[in-house]
């Protein structure tokens, strides 16, 4: 407690935000006049209240120690309870509620009064069966209201007396009043039994999409095994340092982000990337804090601080794009400005003119009237979209893909194009030996029969073993391929010549390696042109082709080398045809042969080569105006300024990367091309989602107008269809939540 008051003092006195939990957020128009409320306290500079994830961040206006008091006062004024506050210092902070003795009464009082006004409103109903004196049931309906009200009827004054306007709990209010006046003590009794029970519905739906994402805060462990010298020590993660060493035991979780100093295990990333199959990692390779370790002992250097490691920013991210709104919830939030006044001055209306100008029985069309008032509440409406959207963000990082905003989701489901980079997102990034021969090859056989294409293969391996050029590395690993023991060749006089070759002799043997230019240089003799076309046939084919001479045999061969195509891209660009994407294009800065020989591969619709970063800026452009909607795929680095100019911009391989997590608007977390599919799918359903619960929610109030004018429905009816609408949305746009890749 005097640490959280420390930090609150220090925060105020900076000017940091504090962080508040608002426990039972489940009405989002409540939600907005919540906000209002806090955000005209004078100790309050600024506040935002994230309605998806019910966390309330306020900016001090001044070092004032009573402003955590003040915004308290505020919030429970409102109806609502709240944790203690914690700072928000790079990372959602868990917010810890101070122990009590009657915490879990406090925690529960809108379930334990709810449950005792049906008490008092059901034993009132049983009263007036058995025959009694209609005052004595009268009595209990009263006390019924009281009980299950009084807490809708504070925030509902205070609701308006903060922001000057009706929120739903003061238009319930207003009509179990009204319902009284008017005689009417069991159908008061009911709209506010059925609307606190609706209430206390809604809040347990609406917390379960929001611990869908809370849940992620426990991937990663709490604490972790520090080495130090020669023992070891269990610290809190919150402890570790940058440089510190950890050791992560088999089937532990990883705790926190680093490079592997020793060891070796298969390392299952499916929570955080979504990938189904673990991935080997050995020295020098990334780990992620919230991936779970396999069978081996990993020794592990901190790169990353616990509120910077992955699983924090992404935690961090989903909030933020759980908090912006999409393109469809501010119309809908437009809309039912307009809506409700209207609906309301309509209730006045009808609740006087009738009576006074038609002579009209006041009762009748005062009942009428608040029949209006409680349709005029624009709940269900309002929480249409956010609760889908919360939902479908939810499923997407579950899947691997970090959506950074509802408008982002939208988006993406409305794209007719799919525009690819080459290098690194249709292909993996990294040259292959694809083909090659010697020129005493014999077309009879394979290469791996040829044993003058093996010793060649040999002598180029135990050359470039010494090189780090990525060509070189291709050639060595093709011969680690063949089984071939490079620890066996004696190589000696290794040379490079920078952008051209190398040489040096291998078991006595003279021999070079490079374009095929520094070959025409090298060798001594007679070209033989059967052999350079060969060579020229395949650097045409748009391949990178390096030839090797054996000078003491007067041998030569080449290797012919491309950036190998992801197996998974011609399934996903046939996938995304199969759900209605008009075209794909291929954008590359390669040359238009290699370019087109990978698009044919891939099977995409267009290729374009040879652009620079701003051509590939204007091919977007392009898109746009031809096709309208184009989601751009690329490393989310490179490719920023594209990503940026397309309707979605899409970055792969974001897990851990910094610069590509900032730069897109879609993040796939894994290097995994078969996210995108299953993310194009949830996002068009999410739309779906949204356009099904809006038209419900206008419809039913629609429905509901034209019966209260006719006097056909009731009061605790249109509370029934109110609270049940809601409830119809929360668990329409609940279903994404189960939306798997």
């Amino acid at each position: 407690m005097a640490e959280n008051a420390e930090q609150e003092r220090v925060a105020v006195a900076t000017g940091d935000a504090l962080v508040f939990d608002i426990n039972d957020l489940d009405c989002a128009d409540c939600a907005a006049h919540f906000e209002e409320a806090v955000r005209k306290l004078p100790q309050v500079a600024a506040a935002e209240l994230n309605f998806a994830t019910a966390l309330l961040t306020v900016t001090p206006a001044s070092a004032d120690p009573a402003l955590r008091r003040a915004v308290q006062r505020a919030v429970e004024k409102v109806g609502q309870q709240m944790g203690h506050p914690a700072l928000l210092r790079g990372a959602p902070a868990e917010v810890v509620a101070a122990p009590e003795r009657w915490q879990w009464v406090r925690a529960h009082r809108r379930d334990l009064l709810t449950a005792a006004a049906g008490v008092l409103i059901g034993v009132a109903f049983l009263l007036r069966l058995t025959g009694l004196p209609e005052w004595a049931s009268n009595l209990l309906f009263v006390l019924g209201m009281i009980v299950g009200g009084l807490e809708i009827a504070r925030a509902g004054f205070y609701g308006a007396l903060a922001t000057r306007s009706l929120d739903m709990n003061a238009l319930m209010t207003l009509a179990a009043v009204g319902a009284m006046i008017i005689g009417e003590f069991a159908e008061g009794a009911m709209v506010i039994l059925l609307f606190s029970l609706g209430n206390t519905l809604e809040s347990y739906t609406i917390s379960r999409a929001r611990h869908a994402i809370r849940s992620l805060m426990s991937l990663a462990p709490k604490v972790a095994w520090r080495v130090v010298g020669e023992r070891q020590e269990q610290v809190p993660v919150d402890a570790l340092r940058v440089g510190d060493h950890i050791l992560i035991r088999p089937d532990e979780r990883i705790p926190m982000d680093g490079i592997v100093e020793s060891g070796a295990s298969a390392v299952n990333q499916a929570p955080v990337t979504g990938e189904s199959v673990p991935v080997e990692k050995g020295v020098g390779a990334e780990v992620y804090a919230g991936t779970i370790n396999g069978e081996g002992l990993l020794r592990v250097r901190v790169t990353r601080l616990a509120a910077d490691n992955t699983i924090a920013r992404i935690i961090r991210m989903v909030e933020e794009a759980q908090a912006s709104k999409a393109p469809s919830q501010r119309f809908v939030d437009r809309f039912a400005k307009v809506y409700t006044p209207i609906v309301i001055a309509g209730a006045i209306l009808v609740a006087l003119i009738p009576p006074l100008l038609l002579g009209g029985v006041w009762s009748e069309w005062l009942s009428r009237a608040l029949v209006l008032l409680v349709i005029s509440c624009p709940c269900a409406l309002v929480i249409s979209t956010p609760v889908s959207i919360v939902s479908a963000i939810a499923a997407a990082a579950r899947m691997g893909v970090l959506v950074k905003g509802g408008a982002h989701l939208e988006a993406l489901g409305g794209v007719d194009v799919v525009a690819f980079d080459k290098t690194g997102t249709l292909t993996r990034g990294q040259p292959v030996v694809v083909g090659g021969r010697c020129e005493l090859h014999d077309r009879n056989v394979t290469a791996e029969e040829c044993v003058q294409c093996q010793d060649l293969l040999t002598e180029a391996a135990a050359v470039e073993q010494f090189s780090r050029h990525p060509l070189a590395r291709a050639v060595v690993a093709h011969a680690q391929e063949r089984g071939i023991n490079l620890a066996e060749a004696r190589v000696e006089d290794v040379r490079a010549e920078p952008g051209r070759g190398m040489t040096g002799t291998v078991n006595g043997h003279q021999v070079s390696i490079g374009s095929h230019a520094f070959a025409h240089e090298q060798h001594v003799g007679t070209a033989d042109p059967a052999f350079c076309r060969m060579v020229d046939e395949a650097a045409a084919a748009g391949q990178t082709t390096m030839v090797i001479e054996d000078r003491c045999c007067n041998l030569r061969g080449f290797f012919a080398m491309a950036d190998a195509l992801r197996p998974a891209a011609p399934q996903v660009i046939a996938d995304l045809k199969r759900i209605g994407i008009r075209q794909t294009v291929m954008l590359s800065g390669d040359n238009q042969g290699t370019a087109e020989a990978v698009g044919k591969q891939a099977g995409v619709d267009l290729v374009r080569a040879e652009l620079s970063p701003a051509d590939k800026v204007q091919a977007v452009r392009d898109l746009l105006r031809d096709h309208g909607g184009v989601a751009m795929v690329g490393d989310g680095v490179n490719d920023a300024p594209a990503l940026a100019q397309a309707t979605v911009g899409i970055a792969m391989g974001a897990m851990g990367t910094e610069a590509a997590l900032e730069t897109a608007d879609i993040a796939l977390m894994a290097d995994d091309l078969t996210r995108l599919v299953p993310a194009i799918r949830l996002s068009r359903r999410t739309l779906a989602t949204i356009q099904q619960n809006i038209a419900i929610s206008l419809a039913i109030k629609l429905l509901f107008l034209v019966l209260a004018i006719l006097g056909i429905a009731t009061l605790w009816m249109a509370v029934f269809a109110d609270v049940g609408t809601s409830m119809i949305v929360i668990l329409n746009g609940m279903r994404l939540l189960r939306a798997r890749g």
